[in-house]
């Protein structure tokens, strides 16, 4: 018997297709641009950061000064890697800016908010200047879900603090503070309370988690 694929169906495959040569080809780009905000210094960073040849080197030192830690007025090491990630994300939901909340932190600074905050890892890619803490206008969710879709690294989507992490290590994926909490809340009859303790905490340290990164 022969099998007629449905509408719904055939509008998939042509997004996901479409999704797939914009991601494929923006890596490709003889030119990447990419336009930042740091929250925390009220400093910019708004042209090219990538060539034919590769990073561009006189970029690459402004966005050195751009993402150091603010906290301790030092710079890192910048990944080219994570910040492809977050000009594809960029690309993909028509995003013009991006703010940054977090770049590279020293172990000082890690070390600091590990005692403070919770959800910071004491191996983060921070550190290592892998990781990007970003928020934007909006078109939040999209981001989050473009950042999902193209599987290059870590993913984390922190809803109630308004902002996502991405970084250049392993594909992998979490969320501290969203809806899925709300429904565990919603689904049990018994024992609720607990549940609920557990969801005003989470909420409480995610809010700590955002504050420290002003």
């Amino acid at each position: 018997m022969k099998l007629t694929p449905s509408r719904r169906e055939l509008l998939l495959g042509a997004g996901c297709c479409l999704l797939s040569r914009v991601a494929l080809a923006a890596p490709l780009s003889r030119i990447r641009r990419i336009r930042l905000e740091n929250t925390h210094t009220g400093e910019s960073f708004d042209g090219p950061y990538r060539d034919a040849d590769g990073p561009i080197p006189s970029a690459v030192e402004e966005l050195q000064h751009f993402f150091r830690d603010f906290h301790v007025d030092k710079m890192g090491p910048v990944d080219i890697g994570a910040l492809d990630i977050l000009a594809d994300v960029m690309a993909l939901t028509g995003l013009e800016k991006a703010s940054i909340l977090s770049a590279y932190r020293t172990p000082e600074t890690n070390a600091k908010l590990m005692r403070t905050t919770f959800g910071v890892a004491e191996n983060s890619e921070h550190i290592g200047g892998h990781a990007l803490d970003v928020t934007f206008d909006g078109k939040l969710v999209q981001a989050k879900n473009a950042a999902l879709f193209l599987k290059q690294g870590g993913v984390g989507w922190y809803p109630s603090s308004h902002f996502i992490h991405i970084d250049s290590g392993p594909v992998r994926h979490w969320e501290l503070d969203g809806h899925g909490f709300d429904h565990l809340v919603a689904g049990r009859k018994s024992g609720g309370q607990p549940v609920k303790a557990r969801l005003a905490r989470l909420h409480a340290r995610a809010k700590r988690d955002f504050l420290a990164r002003r």
